[in-house]
């Protein structure tokens, strides 16, 4: 495995950088400021001027749809190891990948129809996705059952005729807050009685369709993450055409699986920004301030975290990378493992060093004078999201154990299911 980055990676890369300082790190503040008179106004789900007015200039400086992989819809599209360390910048300030069009749920749902929707699907949802027109919602927890097993789902999907009634409650939809969001991806059961992982199916829906409503957002940590946002959504007798089931009757659970592995990568590299920019202002805070008769960053704990922090981030990256080569060149259901083990380790170590961090500011780093509260309460939530941490190691330990079987040697292995 090779992990130097290419001459054309090391181009984005600098140009991304130069972006970052020129434009995104000034504007923090004004960020959260237009949020704050959103709200004050009534209404902090309407989009935010600033990212609205720093999109054309991510698209002509080429740093647009960089995470979808290369295609004629997708020209600036990259493998999932060129984009690594190039959503590990964009990942450093928590608003700033919707101005590249690199944002979660819109991604995974470009990916999704991408890899599974028809011709027809492409035209009308993902081009509008592709060029920033409309925004998107992936519908999948349900909050009367433990989403974390897909196979809980209860949302029904009904044939009647040639159409498809919905009926279900879904939450923690992010994004379906917006008003540019157009179209849902949502899971459902179209057939009860078929095998555990045949019953599901994945079906677009428009959000004007009659019978949508959003019910309320949800608050994380108490934050209210507009413009964001996590909603949820009831879905009463909807009806749209059978057409719009993605892939066919059955599939979901294979979409699924097919959708959060690249899902689960790009939070990972995004984790990885955080952390190192949790790491940053750390040491610039303990240079700075004195305690006791000498600088703060002169103590050992403190020495110790800062040590501790750094081989943290350097061997998260490598095994983010690694995931990420595998994706490449053997595929999402050969490098799960690889996949499962990143989601559990880049959230956690970013929840790590944001705390210290935090810490290391003392009241002020749980205030909004600094970055630390608002992403480790996002960074928290990335234990949840895409499959809690406990999932993940269970799988984990399924294909651990399943190496070490003592099988006789005169026995063929009988042929099974993936884990």
């Amino acid at each position: 495995m090779h992990f130097e980055y290419t001459d054309k990676v090391q181009a984005l890369r600098q140009r991304l950088l130069a972006f970052m300082d020129q434009h995104i790190y000034p504007n923090e503040s004004r960020f959260f400021e237009e949020i704050a008179a959103n709200r004050k106004a009534g209404n902090p789900w309407v989009p935010v001027q600033l990212i609205e007015e720093l999109k054309p200039k991510a698209r002509e400086a080429g740093l647009w749809n960089l995470f979808l992989p290369h295609s004629p819809r997708a020209p600036e599209g990259l493998s999932n190891l060129e984009y690594a360390p190039l959503c590990e910048i964009m990942g450093r300030v928590p608003f700033a990948p919707e101005i590249f069009n690199c944002s979660a749920p819109d991604t995974g749902n470009m990916e999704t129809l991408a890899r599974y929707g028809s011709e027809a699907h492409k035209d009308r949802w993902l081009d509008p996705l592709l060029r920033g027109e409309i925004r998107s919602a992936f519908l999948m927890t349900e909050p009367e059952v433990a989403s974390s097993d897909a196979t809980n789902i209860r949302c029904e999907i009904r044939r009647d005729g040639d159409d498809c009634v919905i009926n279900g409650r879904k939450w923690w939809s992010s994004g379906a807050g917006d008003p540019r969001c157009a179209v849902y991806i949502v899971m459902g059961k179209t057939d009860p009685e078929a095998g555990r992982h045949e019953q599901q199916s994945m079906i677009l829906v428009p959000s004007n369709a009659k019978g949508v409503k959003v019910v309320r957002p949800l608050p994380v940590f108490g934050y209210d993450d507009a413009p964001h946002g996590h909603m949820e959504v009831v879905l009463d007798n909807v009806r749209v055409p059978a057409t719009d089931i993605l892939l066919g009757e059955g599939r979901g659970f294979e979409i699924a699986q097919g959708r959060l592995g690249p899902g689960r990568i790009h939070h990972c590299m995004r984790s990885i920004g955080m952390a190192e920019r949790a790491l940053e202002l750390m040491c610039k805070r303990l240079n700075t301030r004195v305690a006791f008769g000498r600088e703060i960053a002169r103590q050992s704990v403190w020495q110790e975290r800062i040590a501790e922090a750094r081989c943290m981030i350097e061997q998260a990256r490598l095994l983010t990378l690694k995931a990420a080569y595998m994706m490449d060149t053997v595929g999402n259901k050969v490098a799960k493992a690889e996949i499962a083990m990143i989601k559990v380790v880049a959230p956690n170590i970013a929840c790590q060093i944001i705390d210290w961090a935090i810490q290391a500011h003392g009241a002020a780093g749980v205030c909004d004078d600094f970055p630390l509260a608002y992403a480790y309460a996002h960074q928290r939530t990335l234990r949840l999201a895409d499959g809690p941490d406990e999932v993940h190691r269970n799988a984990l330990a399924k294909l651990e154990l399943a190496r070490h079987l003592a099988v006789p040697r005169d026995v063929d292995l009988p042929v099974t299911r993936g884990v």
